[in-house]
């Protein structure tokens, strides 16, 4: 797989994965918006900036930036705290400028310090939550659309199962079903995966339209209605496209509280973002990296256009980047597509898309979310012994539990008491020559090797040159954290196969037994040049 040598490069190859993740932010966009008590158009807006202003600035290949969930609490509580739309978007444009700053001062780094296996928590959590969020509309039950009550109000709220089995639309769980198989089919069967410049999640949308009009002229109690289709605003002369952007109340910025939201979404979104683009970067087939300090700019850009013009704050997004990753895209391509078909569908055809059933959108979450959250991974890190399964267990379960932010740090937390109750010391020795000596740069390991390492070793990897020579030596070394291990695993196979990098490892065992569990990590270097 090449990688993309112009910005729009790759343009054929990522066009069915941007299709697929605008299907997925159309809903979503508008989702937020509304839980966030903000004007509906306001998240399509800041999904149309993230597309097309970060991820045109952004290096991340597979990242898509919008609207986030984790912000609606935050985003809600000002917008009512200061009475006006117009007025919270003076304290979006404080956060895009903190988070400039942020990445001229180089705080992106604090994300190599993220555990592998708390990324995967956070991923398989999500993944979760998104299956929960997704159920309701997949039976038709579509509440949370409206800013009512949902499953995860007051931590978890029972008395929503109870309404739940109580409005279940049969036509809804029949076009969900449907929508479901056609997405299986497209994924198993040879000639489908074949076809990619037509998307199983557009075929999808398209056969879930059909036959709710087919439902509804044959007067079929399967039809579904309004309130469970996709509602977007249709402007019909051109006061009503004037009225689609709504310009900030610059008197703001004399207020305290403004400077506070402001404040406090530029942290939030920050960290959130962080910890997306690591996630991100796993997700990609490549492992490319991302410099997270060049992404803090860019959101920070993103979010000052965003407020500038009516948009809601924006985050890196798992759902949707994870939904680009699983549709195939190879570059940051796909995340701009995607924000171009925002733009113009909304402009030219929003009566089309409010055909479009939810149940159907939820069908193609429904897949994304087992994708995230499969019982492989969970088996996967049992495998690898306590130390690094509770750590991801007790991550997917604070997520689920509570939010992003906080289930992230419990399990940050215990991956940190783990660490430590081994041994916090554990050395890490680098012994090269200058990295422009294509000659010869050497990377000698210490005896024991821990993810707090993981930054200097990744740092390293990424500067080094195409065609360079480079031995890692580990001759001396006793134990390599998994995190470590898998990335340099990845190094050797993909990136230093692609920039014709030689590549010497001495001294790797087949597995490593884990110092606190006297358990083996069974991750293998199979490069040509190892061992």
């Amino acid at each position: 797989m090449k990688k993309s040598k112009s910005l729009f490069g790759g343009i054929k190859e990522n066009f069915p994965s941007g299709l697929v993740v605008f299907l997925v932010a159309l809903p979503l966009c508008l989702g937020i918006a509304l839980a966030s008590g903000a004007p509906p158009l306001s998240g399509i807006i800041s999904g149309i900036i993230g597309g097309l202003v970060v991820g045109a600035i952004s290096n991340s290949n597979i990242s898509v930036s919008g609207p986030a969930a984790g912000l609606t609490a935050i985003v809600l509580t000002a917008i009512t705290d200061l009475g006006a739309f117009e007025l919270f978007l003076c304290a979006g444009i404080i956060a895009g400028l903190i988070q400039l700053v942020l990445g001229f001062i180089r705080a992106g780094s604090i994300s190599n310090y993220f555990p592998n296996n708390v990324i995967e928590g956070m991923l398989a959590g999500i993944g979760i939550i998104i299956i929960l969020k997704q159920i309701p509309h997949a039976v038709g039950f579509d509440k949370d659309y409206e800013g009512h009550e949902s499953i995860f109000d007051n931590v978890l709220n029972f008395n929503y199962f109870t309404e739940l089995l109580g409005a279940i639309q049969p036509g809804a769980v029949v076009i969900t079903l449907v929508s479901i198989g056609i997405l299986l089919a497209w994924d198993h069967i040879t000639f489908l995966k074949r076809m990619k410049m037509l998307p199983g999640a557009l075929v999808a949308v398209a056969v879930g339209i059909l036959l709710n009009e087919l439902f509804k002229s044959t007067g079929s109690s399967l039809a579904i209605g309004k309130e469970h289709l996709v509602p977007l605003p249709v402007p019909k002369s051109l006061e009503d496209f004037k009225n689609l952007i709504t310009l900030p109340d610059f008197s703001g910025f004399t207020n305290s509280k403004v400077w506070l939201a402001g404040g406090t979404i530029a942290v939030v979104a920050s960290v959130e973002t962080l910890l997306c683009i690591e996630a991100s970067d796993r997700l990609d087939v490549q492992r490319r990296i991302t410099d997270t300090n060049l992404e803090l700019k860019a959101q920070g850009i993103g979010n000052l256009v965003s407020s500038f013009i009516g948009g809601l704050p924006m985050t890196s997004v798992v759902v949707r980047s994870s939904a680009n990753a699983n549709a195939g895209a190879t570059s940051k391509v796909s995340a701009m597509i995607h924000g171009v078909l925002l733009l113009v569908c909304v402009l030219t055809i929003p009566f089309l898309l409010n055909l479009i059933p939810l149940a159907t959108l939820a069908a193609v979450l429904l897949l994304v979310g087992y994708k995230l959250a499969k019982p492989a991974t969970f088996k996967h890190f049992w495998h690898l012994g306590k130390y690094q399964f509770i750590p991801f267990v007790a991550t997917v379960i604070a997520i689920v539990a509570t939010d992003l932010l906080k289930g992230v740090g419990i399990g940050l937390a215990i991956s940190i008491f783990y660490i430590l109750q081994g041994n916090m010391k554990r050395a890490y020795y680098l012994s090269r020559e200058k990295l422009s000596n294509a000659n010869g740069i050497k990377i000698k390991l210490a005896e024991e090797v821990s993810f707090l390492n993981k930054a200097a070793i990744k740092k390293t990897l990424k500067n080094i040159k195409p065609n360079s020579n480079i031995t890692i030596d580990a001759t001396e070394t006793s134990y390599i954290a998994t995190d470590v291990l898998e990335m340099i695993q990845d190094f050797a196979n993909i990136r230093a196969k692609e920039d014709d990098i030689n590549v010497e490892l001495l001294g790797f065992k087949t597995s490593y037994r884990d110092y606190e569990s006297n358990e083996d990590s069974h991750i293998v270097i199979t490069h040509n040049k190892a061992i």
